[in-house]
């Protein structure tokens, strides 16, 4: 473990004073292109004016929302187990690389993508989310063996920062391409739209070389009932099971998670109906794309803020902080009017969704045991994927009942408070001091 002594200038306070540190966040740069260019921005728009073209526009979103449903659920089902395996074999960074590779491939697939191909489609976004998605929960449990308890909040800020700028950069350049194709001697829009997705796979593939050169894989932890010697498998369900039953142990771990997936969900419930929500009160899809990039590109220095921010007022402090923002940004949705009104709401979003996301993952990361770290991070990437299907449902149940998108962006509130109620119940020393316990007991005595 990391010594205070190592710790110098600049690198230090943004957490990124080791080699093994930066690779890490490099992986944040890497994958967050695969969630900006296809997720957010350029995809859901290619798939209904081009893939299902012959689909009237209620029959392609329905297939859209049960393809993401589709990939969330096998990511929810396959982690926990392969999460117990990498635990117990000492494959973080082997089952990393796979879902690595179903990522990149699917989503270079998707320049295959034309008119009418809305199943091929439909398909390579299910297989590229469960790559994406898979290879953030093995990244993620890799952050409690190279940073040390007093470093956790600025890796973990630090990673979504330059997750913010990656993403963002990459989103820049995709934009100007299909903005201006003839620039760049692409022949059309359509064209410069297929180049972005294998764009974003050639990014993700390159950058992510970091992470696996130089953040060493965690030794394997078998405990007493693992199951048969030498049957990796077999004994990584008998653990997943365990770790089930031993749930209860980690009782405040297992409230930040009930927390998190609260307030997580009104969180994503902004993200994703944002556009929706603008282009509903007649915002300019230029400015929408506009506003995007001023997440992007803002988010990067307050997410390093939010890191700084954990040192003096604690993490989960500092989470709690970002919620009342929230709340906030939620009610001033209700009197957005214009461009200039979107913008503002944009980059309030822009000074919390890092830092709050970002101390969520690495507060976690300091209430489980090390040596429990994929299967416990799975179970973290199952909460964070399900939250985000309450919010919309609300949200979509309000514009119905009361015929307006206003109320529906105060409706989210309520999931900032429930889930700040939660956070605030959370001990956080008993639950860290309960996982290094943890830790102790599965070395055995020395």
């Amino acid at each position: 473990m990391p010594s205070p002594g190592s710790e110098h200038g600049v690198l230090a306070k943004l957490g990124l004073h080791r080699p093994e540190l930066r690779a890490w966040a490099m992986y944040d740069w890497a994958n967050s292109a695969y969630w900006t260019t296809v997720i957010a921005a350029v995809f859901p728009n290619y798939f209904n004016r081009v893939a299902a073209s012959d689909l009237s526009a209620t029959v392609a979103t329905t297939r859209f929302a049960w393809a993401t449903t589709i990939a969330v659920a096998i990511v929810a089902l396959i982690t926990p187990v392969l999460g117990a395996l990498a635990d117990q074999a000492a494959m973080k960074k082997r089952m990393l690389g796979i879902f690595l590779a179903v990522g990149v491939l699917s989503t270079a697939g998707l320049w295959y993508v034309d008119r009418g191909d809305w199943v091929l489609a439909l398909l390579l976004f299910v297989v590229s989310n469960i790559g994406a998605a898979g290879s953030l929960s093995f990244s993620d449990s890799l952050l409690p063996h190279i940073a040390s308890a007093d470093e956790v909040d600025r890796v973990s800020t630090s990673g979504y920062a330059i997750g913010y700028l990656g993403g963002g950069l990459l989103l820049a350049v995709n934009l100007v391409w299909i903005a201006k194709p003839a620039m760049f001697a692409i022949p059309d829009t359509q064209t410069a739209v297929k180049l972005s997705f294998l764009s974003v796979a050639v990014w993700w593939a390159v950058f992510a070389l970091p992470i696996f050169v130089r953040v060493p894989e965690p030794p394997a932890r078998h405990e007493a009932g693992d199951g048969a010697a030498g049957n990796v498998v077999v004994g990584a369900f008998i653990r997943l099971g365990h770790t089930f039953r031993e749930l209860r142990k980690y009782r405040q771990a297992l409230l930040l998670l009930v927390a998190f997936a609260v307030y997580n969900d009104g969180i994503n419930t902004i993200i994703r109906m944002a556009s929706t929500y603008g282009t509903v009160l007649g915002i300019p899809e230029s400015s929408l794309f506009s506003a995007f990039l001023v997440v992007q590109f803002v988010g990067v220095p307050f997410a390093f803020l939010f890191g700084r921010l954990a040192v003096h007022l604690g993490t989960k402090n500092s989470i709690l902080l970002s919620l009342v923002v929230y709340t906030g940004i939620s009610v001033f949705g209700y009197f957005v009017t214009s461009a200039t009104h979107f913008f503002l709401m944009a980059f309030a979003v822009a000074t919390v969704q890092g830092g709050s996301q970002a101390l969520s993952r690495s507060l976690f990361a300091t209430m489980v045991p090390r040596h429990k770290s994929s299967e416990f991070f799975a179970f973290f990437g199952i909460f964070e994927k399900f939250a985000g299907i309450l919010g919309p449902m609300l949200f979509a149940l309000a514009v119905e009942r009361m015929g307006s998108v206003r109320p529906a962006i105060v409706s989210v509130v309520v999931f900032f408070v429930v889930g700040g109620y939660l956070l605030t119940r959370v001990k956080v020393e008993e639950g860290q001091r309960i996982a290094r316990e943890a830790e102790r007991a599965s070395r055995g005595p020395s």
